[in-house]
């Protein structure tokens, strides 16, 4: 039996439970309820799963807990933190024949109760860079200020980055800032949290849940929902996260070799994605991205921005769904919900406002240049 190729792996049903910037329900409760939901939309039950990768950020949940409560019979086990990595990893255990159906999900609950605090995963334990106040804005300031000495990048681009992403998670009822539209000038006037990045430039913190179902392309064509196609993928690791200093000449082009590489094997350029759910932990990130990728040139993503270019509206829309500064930005989910927002986006899932009209590749990606890695995946409504 021929094994399947890469192309033949589809997400056949995807879901995000309620997020929240707290949400007071155990973490094992949050994501059991997210993989009822998923499995519900595939149309599929426990004994069809085969395949689990999951992850609680405070509780410690892992697969091998997910697996008795499916029953406890034989599955394979993913080890891969959610997001683009644990996709990877499942696609790669279903073309080599060691599962056909993976139950994936992540959950975060009961982190965030200290509020004049930073984010959990922002307080460095390094010896070599707690003393400096390295946390993770101050990371990712530092490789933006050194792209504005380079070329003369505005503040402005920065501000149009948040308010284009935040303006679209205000017109998303399951975005946690719902309802609260974002100007340039609003993030301008917002505090200074590590130069040049003003609060509203920042992601939030939140809670929640996320689940996706994966299958082979000929079991999809049996379960509920249209398939959505893994195109390529590609990880990129260069070192410890928020250890390394952040160097420009390291780490400004973070991504450039996984995006290369996943357009060459999808045999596709950059000029075929229609929409981005690019990582958005800072308002930067997003210009980096798009010149690191091949979007842009070096320099001149802060203006292909201030054109508008990645409005909703625009001819390549960012984080449509609100992305880390408005929908959700759950540590343990975030970077799953990347993998999401594009499935969605392909299905026509969003608000008809945020839906991209004849988008047919979407392009997702995780992490960045101030963590130092850098995940790239291209997704398609035809394999």
């Amino acid at each position: 039996m021929a094994l399947p190729s890469l192309s033949d792996v589809a997400i056949v049903a995807v879901h995000n439970t309620r997020q929240a910037r707290q949400i007071d329900e155990p973490e094992d409760s949050l994501m059991l309820g997210a993989f009822r939901a998923v499995m519900v939309e595939a149309g599929i039950g426990p004994a069809d799963i085969d395949g689990i990768s999951a992850h609680g950020w405070t509780s410690g949940i892992n697969g091998s807990d997910v697996i008795a409560w499916l029953g406890g019979h034989p599955c394979w086990n993913g080890v891969h933190y959610p997001g683009i990595a644990s996709v990877m990893e499942a696609a790669g255990a279903i073309m080599a024949g060691q599962c056909h159906t993976v139950l994936m999900g992540a959950a975060q609950s009961g982190a965030h109760r200290g509020r004049t605090h930073t984010a959990p995963w922002t307080r460095p334990e390094n010896e070599f860079v707690a003393c400096w106040g390295m946390f993770t804005p101050a990371h990712f300031a530092l490789i933006a200020r050194r792209h504005m000495a380079l070329y003369g990048t505005p503040v402005e681009a920065l501000a149009e980055v948040a308010a284009a992403i935040r303006s679209n998670g205000a017109v998303n009822p399951e975005a946690v800032f719902f309802g609260k539209p974002v100007t340039r000038e609003d993030v301008l006037n917002s505090r200074m949290i590590a130069d040049p990045f003003h609060l509203l430039d920042c992601a939030m913190t939140s809670e929640g849940g996320s689940a996706i179902v994966m299958t082979t392309r000929e079991r999809a064509r049996d379960m509920g929902g249209e398939p959505i196609y893994i195109l390529a993928g590609a990880l990129e690791r260069m070192g410890q996260a928020y250890v390394e200093p952040p160097l420009w000449d390291r780490f400004g082009m973070m991504g450039a070799r996984a995006a290369a590489g996943c357009f060459e094997r999808a045999g596709l350029t950059p000029k075929d994605v229609d929409v981005c759910e690019f990582y958005d932990p800072f308002s930067f990130e997003i210009i980096r991205q798009l010149e690191a990728y091949g979007f842009c040139q070096p320099g001149e993503a802060a203006g292909f921005v201030l054109d508008g270019n990645i409005r909703i509206d625009g001819s390549l829309p960012v984080a449509t769904n609100g992305g880390l500064m408005s929908f959700s930005h759950a540590g343990a989910v975030q970077n799953l919900q990347k993998v999401i927002a594009g499935v969605q986006q392909l299905r026509g899932l969003l608000p008809p406002q945020l839906t991209v009209k004849g988008a047919e590749v979407a392009m997702i990606s995780n992490n960045g240049s101030g963590a130092v890695t850098c995940d790239v995946m291209l997704l398609g409504k035809t394999a």
